[in-house]
């Protein structure tokens, strides 16, 4: 698979005959880190399988929920340790002895970076100009004879000191892991060989040499660097960033005149007579690394989002501060519009399409918006006709994150509030509350205050407020807010399949309320037989006595 800038693939063979064996291998991609782990159970263990495919899983997990806090060596190491720790606990616990036995090696990439580390002989090697480096160390005996004896291994014994280490990583680089049964077998030259054709290569190769009866379960991964994103290069460039940003300062040639969001950062600003959006970074991003990486992020998808329905926005190259500029659109928000009038049925039609294409868009990349609301569209009247853009680059996450903090409480699905990763379906709950407001001027759900806990009542129908709302329409936007997940379009290309086909649209009913209430015609059609096999049956009676 492609996740990214980095390829990768994944394979394993047992040994012998056997369908299953000792081996594990895991690798993941989610926000900006890629995690790859292959685990060796030791076979003179009853539970080295299970070790392994604990081990792996359990790491990649801990990944997930990584705190920001903590650096990726602290991350390894801490992780390392706490699993070796379970492991061997369990094993003195219900078998007295070492059982839950694994060896163990890991990378993680992020960026240029390349960090790893190993416990027992599964290795990490890194392909690069035709050369086959190893990178981990072994922890095995060096007496001949005893190679194959593990000095270390995880669960093995109360405490663990995996090997660690770093290195910077390049385009057309290769890294390959894999557990013993490989690299006992290929020598460096066939490895160097085959690495580019993927983990599949590799290991059939050394099952080849044994006529397919391997005598070792073997195990590899191989991820091949395409390129390196933009994002690091923007990280290590040394700019200015200031505490304070004033009217008619000039940077680089940009004029600032009005700011335009009250946290000071966003300006409107002319140069050569032509006017544009200079959005800067915090004064914390000079000491937050954090708050950095949000910046830096922000402004790489600003200018690799290059659709119609977002802002157009470039980094300048010959840029003094840590700034972006996007192009100045025209128009109002979406919010101070509807302040003055409700959108019409067309224009709100109009808009929603132009959002849900453009959250399609940013799942090409595994984005969501974040913060779909009012505020974060702009209303462009071009000839007497209205268009729409979506803005905000900053509330732009990655798909199913479960830490983010994006979004504004008035538009959050209930199901975020209890922690819920980010998702189409959240993204479709935004929309729906988008447009239920722009149409009605009210939330469906009241106003929700940050750090509030929600109690979601049944919404009103919008009809209800706003009677141009044909009842296609009025279904469309209580299926996009509904309450019950199962009940909510899953996917874009679901809503908007019915706003383009309108007269598919299968009506909304609330479930909650009585069969009478939701569908009259249905309640009466069930009435009807139920009468008619009353009657059958009293006839049937009569009849038959």
């Amino acid at each position: 698979m492609t996740k990214h800038h980095i390829k990768t693939t994944s394979f394993s063979l047992a040994k012998g005959k056997q369908l299953t064996g000792d081996d594990y291998a895991l690798v993941k991609s989610f926000d900006n880190l890629t995690v790859a782990v292959v685990c060796d159970g030791v076979g003179s263990a009853t539970e080295g399988a299970n070790a392994a495919k604990r081990t792996a899983t359990q790491l990649v997990n801990n990944f997930k929920t990584k705190p920001n806090s903590w650096s990726i060596q602290k991350s390894i190491e801490s992780f390392i340790i706490s699993i070796n720790s379970v492991l061997y606990q369990e094993s003195i616990l219900n078998y007295e002895r070492p059982e839950l036995v694994t060896t163990l090696t890991i990378v993680v990439i992020q960026g240029d970076r390349l960090y790893g580390a190993n416990v027992g002989d599964s290795r990490v090697y890194l392909y690069r100009n035709q050369e086959l480096t190893q990178l981990s160390q072994d922890h095995s005996m060096d007496e001949k004879g005893y190679e194959n004896v593990l000095t270390q291994a995880i669960g093995m014994q109360e405490s663990v000191a995996p090997y660690y280490f770093e290195n910077r990583i390049q385009k057309s680089d290769y890294i390959l892991l894999c557990s013993d049964g490989l690299y006992n077998d290929l020598e460096h030259q066939k490895i160097s060989e085959h690495i580019s054709l993927g983990a599949y290569s590799l290991v059939k190769t050394t099952s080849k040499l044994h006529n397919d009866n391997l005598m070792d379960d073997t195990t590899a991964i191989t991820l091949e660097i395409i390129d390196i994103p933009l994002i690091e290069t923007l990280k290590k460039q040394n700019l200015t960033i200031s505490e304070k940003y004033s009217r008619g300062d000039i940077i680089d040639g940009y004029r600032l005149m009005k700011p335009l969001i009250q946290n000071n950062l966003t300006w409107l600003c002319e140069k050569k007579g032509m006017q544009y959006v200079i959005k800067f970074a915090s004064y914390e991003a000079l000491s937050d690394e954090v708050a950095l990486d949000f910046y830096v992020t922000e402004s790489w998808n600003a200018t690799r989002l290059k659709a119609g329905f977002f802002p157009k926005a470039v980094i300048p190259k010959k840029r003094t501060h840590r700034y972006y500029i996007m192009e100045h659109l025209k128009g109002v928000n979406l919010k101070t519009s509807i302040k003055k009038r409700l959108l019409t049925t067309e224009d709100a039609i109009a808009m929603t399409k132009t959002i849900l294409k453009a959250v399609q868009y940013l799942t090409r990349y595994d984005l969501v918006h974040g913060d779909i609301k009012p505020e974060n569209i702009m209303m462009l009247d071009r000839k007497g006709k209205h268009h729409f853009k979506v803005i905000d680059f900053g509330s732009i996450v990655q798909l199913y994150a479960t830490h983010s903090r994006a979004g504004t409480p008035s538009y959050l699905a209930p199901e975020r509030f209890a922690g819920t990763a980010i998702s189409e379906s959240t993204e479709i709950f935004a929309i729906g509350v988008t447009l239920y407001e722009a149409l009605t001027g009210r939330y469906p759900y009241g106003e929700i205050e940050p750090f509030q806990t929600p109690s979601f009542k049944l919404a009103t129908f919008p009809s209800q407020y706003n009677k141009n709302i044909p009842h296609w329409l009025d279904s469309i936007i209580m299926r996009s807010i509904a309450l019950k997940v199962e009940e909510r379009y899953a996917n874009y290309s679901e809503m908007l399949y019915e706003i383009d086909n309108p007269k598919k649209v299968i009506p909304f009913y609330d479930t909650s309320k009585p069969l009478m209430q939701r569908d009259p015609l249905k309640f009466f059609k069930i009435g009807f037989y139920i009468e008619l096999y009353v009657l059958l049956g009293l006839f049937f009676w009569w009849f038959v006595h």
